[in-house]
């Protein structure tokens, strides 16, 4: 997984409306990028809607905020749709980021083995190296914790 001070390979991937998404075009300020296991579900659906709803705290420290997960360009347009998300959702099917990033690997579930995405959050600072890690999310005060975390490392203490 991605530590503190470590800085991703620049990638390109399409947004939830079809557009190529550069990381390299977020240099130059803070970006928050959230993972979440499957779009239009309980958990990712109230991760993202928490995210939603601090659009105006994060837009204030300059903070970019961007959701990913292996989803389809499809799914992830009906879920931003359905639930009016502020966010460019990625979609990263073929795991370009997320296994780079260390966000894909090994859970459990009721005594089921599977690979999936471990809910994470990764906070970077302008110059694109990582500044906090999250992993794995709790959803309940998880957004709180990454826009005041983006308070006390960009701006408004």
């Amino acid at each position: 997984m991605l530590q503190p001070g470590q800085a991703p390979e620049d990638f390109t991937l399409l947004d939830d409306a079809g557009n190529e998404v550069a990381w390299s075009s977020f240099r130059g300020r803070p970006v928050a990028v959230f993972f979440y296991p499957k779009a239009s579900t309980p958990g990712c659906t109230k991760e993202a809607c928490a995210f939603t709803d601090l659009r105006a705290e994060f837009e204030a420290l300059g903070v970019a905020v961007l959701g990913m997960s292996a989803d389809t360009v499809r799914r992830q347009a009906n879920f931003k749709e359905k639930y009016e998300l502020s966010m460019p959702l990625i979609s990263d099917p073929d795991h370009v980021v997320l296994k780079p990033w260390g966000v894909w690997g090994l859970k459990k579930n009721y005594g089921r083995e599977y690979e999936g995405i471990i809910r994470s959050t990764f906070l970077f600072d302008a110059d694109g190296k990582v500044a906090h890690v999250w992993s794995p999310v709790r959803v309940k005060g998880h957004a709180e914790a990454v826009l005041e975390k983006a308070r006390e490392l960009f701006g408004q203490a």
